[in-house]
């Protein structure tokens, strides 16, 4: 895919990071995430491409926009491309003024995206040092032993970041025994995800059962920066193997490795934060517009950039 792309991509996650970025802090995630996929898709129609959501908001009947198999883009585009897409990852934290939220999206080559169902997905995450040290199937202490062998750390210097939830106090548990430390988060395991291959993030992993969504959208950013990531789906219940075998999984219950998840060299990554995270600052916004802090990625030639823009207008910004 042209890089080009890689910059209009971030113009599409600014425009929904400031949409929602309205909202923080007054209590209502419905108003936040309709201000993003608004703002969204708008943008999205606005670039050539010939885009497919494979991951959005639902399917078509429960989403009136970014639903799964909808188009954006101006259709007859030059790229023809599959798009994951969060326009707001951690609505309650917007909805609560709470840190880690973001507007992100994956893009990659038709095809190339898993269409991953709306169930959770059991993950462990590790930026490049620590590539090829994690195993899904091990123990929570086999595991860290690898990963502080690879980080040339002890045990008790590793941070871990697990999602606060009451699913994890086995495994939070277990951590504490082997004595590393724990970062503990309301929300967000994309950004989770990502903070092990992100220098000077302070996260050496990430473990734990979050959305199979951003499972796919956090691979797409690990595919990008070399980190490594092995996952496995979940499922609640019998309705959510069908649904996942419609949408074309083959192996319920197998491992899935990056190559599963986002099998391309041409995938993109964009995100901007709406509130302050452990990779990306909130939106600020000033007397004369507002300021955005965004990383966008590019796997083919593994580049990684961050972007602090300042938007000038008087009232709402210019998309």
């Amino acid at each position: 895919m042209d890089r080009n792309l890689a910059l209009d991509f971030v113009r599409v996650t600014e425009a929904a990071a400031m949409a929602s970025a309205r909202w923080v802090g007054k209590g209502d995630k419905h108003k936040a995430d309709e201000a993003a996929v608004r703002l969204m898709r708008k943008t999205f129609n606005m670039l050539d491409i010939e885009g497919k959501i494979v991951i959005g908001e639902g399917e078509r009947d429960e989403a009136p926009m970014l639903f799964i198999g909808e188009n954006v883009g101006m259709q007859g585009g030059k790229f023809k491309i599959d798009l994951a897409v969060d326009p707001l990852e951690c609505t309650n934290s917007v909805a609560y003024g709470r840190q880690n939220a973001m507007a992100v999206l994956a893009a990659a080559p038709s095809g190339t995206l898993m269409h991953a169902p709306d169930t959770y997905m059991n993950k462990i995450a590790v930026g490049p040092d620590a590539r090829g040290s994690i195993d899904i199937d091990a123990s929570v202490e086999e595991n860290l032993t690898n990963i502080a062998t690879a980080l040339d750390k002890q045990i008790k210097d590793l941070t871990v970041m697990v999602l606060d939830r009451e699913r994890h106090n086995r495994l939070i548990s277990d951590i504490r025994k082997c004595d590393a430390r724990i970062i503990l988060i309301p929300d967000g395991d994309v950004a989770g995800a990502i903070a092990p291959s992100i220098p000077d993030s302070g996260v050496d992993v990430l473990m734990g059962i979050g959305a199979a969504p951003e499972g796919v959208l956090a691979a797409a950013a690990l595919n990008c920066l070399g980190g490594d990531m092995q996952a496995r789906f979940q499922f609640r219940n019998e309705q959510e193997k069908e649904r996942a075998k419609k949408m074309g999984v083959e192996k319920l219950n197998a491992v899935l490795f990056l190559k599963d998840l986002v099998n391309s060299k041409e995938a993109m990554f964009a995100a901007t934060g709406v509130t302050d995270g452990p990779i990306l600052k909130g939106v600020r916004f000033t007397s004369k517009g507002a300021i955005t802090h965004s990383i966008v990625m590019r796997a083919k030639t593994g580049t990684t950039r961050f972007l602090e823009t300042h938007h000038v207008f008087e009232d709402e910004p210019k998309y």
